[in-house]
């Protein structure tokens, strides 16, 4: 069986989980979550959480791999989830910590396999792209594009982390941004995820509003000084 066959058979068993895991997780949490509004099933709610113990974080890890491996699969959702089960603060901790663990694993994948690796779970054409990109092969500017990029929401950060291993960014300085940098877009989802946990839909919204609101005039401000055009150039590079 060649390569591409298994890595399609991969994606396939691996979709297939996401799906059990979602359809297991709502099972296992709907009964109390649709009584969030009340004090009572906010109570019940937690002790769910915490009755499900390392299982429940294993879990919520495996939808986490799945996202990523996948990239097809958004992280928003998997974002709040962590900040309905364990807040905003220490659902931030196990999004960010995860994200880094899995990041660092396929970085060095990557750099061991190379691009056929990559070709395998990305769009070839766009990572042919990226790849070719003359600001993309810029030793002085690739860690301030990598910043940008992965700060701003909306941006496709896991096809980063598979092509990230082609380019000339040092592991541990690319770890350490595509970790960090991921901050505002996580702690937007966890906190929403928070309130929804105390059924508090109106603050979960405003506050996601409001972060979305800072990246924005943050990249904004990027966007003033940036007089060679590097983002603009970056996210055109990335569509």
């Amino acid at each position: 069986m060649s390569t591409k066959n298994k890595v399609k058979i991969f994606k396939i068993l691996l979709t297939v989980v996401v799906i059990t895991l979602f359809i297991a997780i709502t099972m296992y949490l709907f009964p109390v979550m649709k009584n969030l509004s009340t004090v009572k099933g906010q109570v019940d709610f937690k002790e769910k959480v915490a009755t499900s113990g390392m299982l429940g974080m294993l879990s919520l890890f495996g939808l986490q791999v799945a996202q990523i491996f996948l990239i097809i699969i958004p992280g928003e959702p998997i974002e709040i989830l962590a900040g309905m089960c364990y807040g905003g603060l220490w659902g931030t901790v196990f999004i960010m910590v995860s994200a880094a663990i899995i990041s660092t694993t396929i970085y060095l994948l990557v750099r061991k396999f190379g691009r056929k690796f990559v070709y395998n779970f990305c769009d070839e054409k766009k990572v042919a792209k990226i790849e070719n990109s003359k600001l993309f092969q810029n030793p002085k500017k690739i860690e301030l594009i990598m910043l940008i990029l992965f700060l701003i929401p909306g941006t496709p950060k896991d096809l980063l982390v598979y092509v990230a291993g082609l380019l000339p960014i040092k592991p541990i300085k690319f770890i350490l941004i595509s970790t960090f940098a991921r901050f505002p877009s996580v702690i937007t989802s966890t906190l929403a995820g928070e309130q929804l946990a105390i059924g508090d839909w109106k603050m979960s919204i405003i506050l996601y509003v409001a972060i979305l609101i800072l990246v924005a005039i943050i990249v904004l401000i990027i966007n003033k000084f940036d007089k060679d055009k590097i983002t603009r150039d970056a996210i055109k590079s990335i569509k």
